[in-house]
């Protein structure tokens, strides 16, 4: 194949032909094993033409799908006149290469578009930083199946006498400039995280921060503008997002918090590329709450469910309080497929985004989890506390007021969220605090833990949802 179709690694407005091997421990959709790998292909720019699924109980080590089926898919770039194949697999240089000189045209795996999707997306400097290193690190093991140029050059002296020396292969110096240059994103991306991690503590300080998160297209950038009215760009695409927003989120009365919109997951995300996105997830990995975003229309809804929830525990959130919302309600063909969600998941808030069903109940369960518990106190200020007492009087459920047991003081027994509790030391004069109990809540009211949902699931391993046929948990995905 000719070096320049390798250079050119994007997709935009090429003609593609889409390939799945799907092998015994796949988890895509199998009443449409390529509908995911078609919109991502969508995403890229690229015009399908044609589609082959293959099924194999293991991997053909030099041309992944088998030499029958390559040659087939050959005669099918050129019927079609493909410029590129695009496997929903993810496969190595050597499998790359040999495609490639059967079918005559260029062939990207899955990792490989996911990355095209992420470069064209990119807008800030952090995110085209990441992205780039991610390219970097998926291109480095395959340079030498990449390039035709990789010969061996001259040892500097030109041709002739004494210059015949075993000089240095192309391919090290290339691969001495690649690790160099991931050396160099890798420390402009950790001072970009280094400050992006104090940005996130500084907030999380001063205000009770929320995160949405879940599969890419569930609907987080709808559901975000619902919510806060910021006007982020939606669109029917995989990654339509990829850089975080955050804006402030009323919930009633004096109480508010920042929500964040987070980057989507995919099933099969290379572990690279969610290392690289560290700093854009830090929102996620800080937020005292996540809302976790599940589009419940989807066929495959069970297995996003899984894919988000396990790389939630790979970037360190197992442990963070978390909200299921089922999203895309009014777009489910009957009322029972909610049903088994709410019977696996009883916490779970059933919303539309798009038409702003369940929006109050959201807000209103968000409010009690900035709260925190609800502890029963007694606070004791000056009478001349004017400042202090009225803070009380606002945020507390005063029970009763004594200001004859202590002079000049002022004794108020009161219920108070531990949230709000922390703040009276900020407003009243040298305040004192006895906390007698903490009010006990139903199980309702309190958040579940992603780690307590890999649990639910790990417990029921046949789990699936309306219309899905068992399937194993899902690989890591990212955003």
């Amino acid at each position: 194949m000719a070096q320049d179709k390798r250079v050119q690694l994007s997709v935009q407005a090429e003609r593609a032909i889409l390939v799945g091997v799907l092998l015994p421990d796949s988890n895509a959709d199998p009443q449409d094993p390529l509908g995911e790998l078609a919109s991502l292909a969508k995403t890229a720019g690229a015009v399908v033409v044609d589609s082959v699924v293959q099924q194999r109980t293991s991997v053909d080590p030099a041309t992944y799908i088998g030499s029958g089926k390559a040659a087939e898919i050959g005669r099918l770039v050129k019927a079609h006149n493909a410029d590129v194949v695009i496997f929903d697999n993810d496969m190595s240089p050597n499998q790359l290469r040999d495609l490639e000189k059967i079918c005559d045209c260029k062939i990207l795996d899955r990792s490989e578009l996911i990355l095209d999707i992420f470069a064209t997306r990119a807008r800030t400097h952090e995110a085209q930083l990441q992205v780039g290193l991610a390219q970097l690190e998926y291109t480095y093991p395959r340079l030498r199946h990449m390039w035709s140029h990789l010969e061996r050059i001259g040892a500097g002296a030109g041709a002739g006498v004494g210059a015949r020396g075993p000089g240095e292969m192309q391919l090290e110096i290339d691969r001495r400039l690649v690790r160099q240059r991931i050396s160099e994103f890798k420390r402009r991306i950790a001072d970009v995280q280094g400050r992006k991690t104090r940005e996130v503590a500084t907030r999380k300080r001063q205000h009770f921060t929320v995160s949405l998160v879940g599969y890419t297209n569930a609907g987080k950038s709808t559901l975000f503008n619902t919510l806060t009215g910021a006007g982020a760009f939606v669109e029917d695409k995989l990654f339509a997002t990829l850089d975080t927003k955050t804006r402030q989120w009323r919930l009633g009365a004096a109480h508010g918090a920042l929500l964040s919109d987070t980057v989507g997951f995919v099933r099969d995300l290379p572990h690279h590329l969610v290392a690289s996105f560290k700093a854009t997830l830090e929102e996620a990995v800080h937020a005292d709450l996540l809302l976790v975003v599940l589009d419940v229309s989807h066929p495959q809804a069970v297995v996003q469910f899984q894919s988000v929830v396990r790389v939630l525990a790979d970037i360190g959130c197992g442990d963070q309080p978390a909200m299921l919302l089922l999203n895309k309600t009014d777009a489910l063909a009957a009322p029972e497929e909610l049903a088994f969600w709410r019977h696996r998941f009883p916490q779970a808030l059933a919303i539309s985004a798009k038409q702003g069903t369940g929006v109050m109940p959201l807000a209103e369960k968000v409010l009690q989890q900035l709260l925190g518990k609800t502890l029963d106190v007694v606070i004791t200020l000056a009478l001349n506390d004017a400042k202090g007492a009225t803070f009380v009087e606002k945020f507390a459920t005063v029970i009763s007021r004594d200001y004859e047991s202590r002079p000049n003081h002022a004794v108020f027994t009161a219920q108070i969220s531990s949230r709000i509790l922390e703040q009276v030391y900020y407003h009243a004069t040298r305040p004192e605090i006895a906390v007698l109990r903490e009010v006990p809540r139903s199980h309702n009211d309190q958040a579940a833990t992603v780690q307590q949902w890999i649990t639910t699931l790990e417990e029921s391993p046949l789990l699936q949802g309306p219309g899905v046929n068992a399937s194993p948990a899902a690989g890591t995905a990212a955003s």
